[in-house]
């Protein structure tokens, strides 16, 4: 078998960790999720088990599995997108053949299951490589930035749970402004209840065009659990809305509970008078995302 280049090598260290071990962030929340979900009698007295609660524990049990054994997280492996952070300048064509190479070892490796459909035909891509699948994105910085990659690998029971919403929505008493936002993002957590398994995250975008909106709105997936947008209205809205998917009711798994919402992350772009969209990206509990430095001379 012939060596790897370096960079390549790197990118398949990278999908094995996104594929096999739950980000450390995520794992916390699943705990404190678990904790949250011990029902109590009126005195406060530990009443055992529930379904939720049930639900959150073969997840952590499953996930330790498989980051001892190294096998996948789930058997959707996802479809991995890539970003770069790389400094201006820098040739990309090389990093897109490391990705082709990196992605057939994992495939090979059965890190990645064989996810690539031709479409119309139907026929499977052996290699996971095709036109436009993995998505990959370059982030460009000025001289002397890091070089960096990001992998997401997203599911496609969750992938099917996106929406996007132009506004105003008369359906919805939604206008334009962050009240009709905070509409939107309830309303798609209560119409995906428990598919797309259930406890998740919302990647969100507020403005742009259709396609950049939906880019953006996977990309606030990378954001750690634990941060918060830099704009106080944003923010305020992001844990408002977790605060409330949380009281809906529809618990990890569609199967009821406390929680049904790990994170949401909201990111805004500017926007033509015509169109004012939400879009957003719905990652199940599995958010299968890691980051590396490139060994790029």
């Amino acid at each position: 078998m012939l060596e790897m280049n370096p960079v390549a090598s790197a990118l398949l260290d990278l999908i094995r960790r996104a594929s096999t071990e739950l980000p450390q962030d995520v794992e916390c929340a699943l705990r404190a999720a678990l904790d949250a979900e011990r029902p109590a009698g009126a005195e406060g007295r530990d009443l055992g088990n529930s379904p939720a609660r049930a639900a959150l524990a073969t997840i952590l049990e499953n996930s330790g599995i498989a980051r001892s054994g190294a096998t996948p997280v789930c058997q959707d492996t996802g479809t991995p997108s890539f970003w770069f952070d790389i400094q201006d300048g820098t040739e990309t064509l090389p990093l897109r053949e490391a990705v082709r190479e990196a992605v057939a070892a994992a495939t090979a490796a059965g890190l990645l299951r064989l996810n690539v459909i031709e479409v119309p035909s139907g026929r499977q891509v052996s290699s996971n490589f095709a036109e436009g699948s993995p998505s990959i994105h370059f982030r460009f910085g000025p001289r002397g930035t890091e070089p960096r990659a990001t992998v997401l690998l997203k599911g496609g029971g969750s992938e099917n749970q996106g929406r996007q919403y132009s506004l105003p929505d008369s359906s919805l008493g939604a206008g334009r402004d962050l009240e009709g936002v905070r509409k939107c993002l309830l309303d798609a957590v209560w119409r995906s209840q428990g598919a797309g398994c259930a406890p998740g995250i919302l990647g969100v975008c507020v403005g742009g065009d259709r396609a950049g909106a939906w880019a953006t709105a996977k990309e606030q997936l990378l954001r750690p659990l634990g941060d918060e947008s830099h704009d106080p209205q944003i923010a305020s809205l992001e844990k408002q809305v977790l605060d409330e998917a949380n009281s809906l009711g529809i618990g990890p798994m569609g199967l009821g509970g406390r929680t049904t919402l790990l994170g949401v992350k909201i990111a805004t772009l500017p926007r033509v008078p015509a169109s004012f969209f939400v879009t957003v990206a719905y990652n199940c509990w599995a958010c299968r995302r890691a980051s590396c430095r490139l060994p790029l001379a």
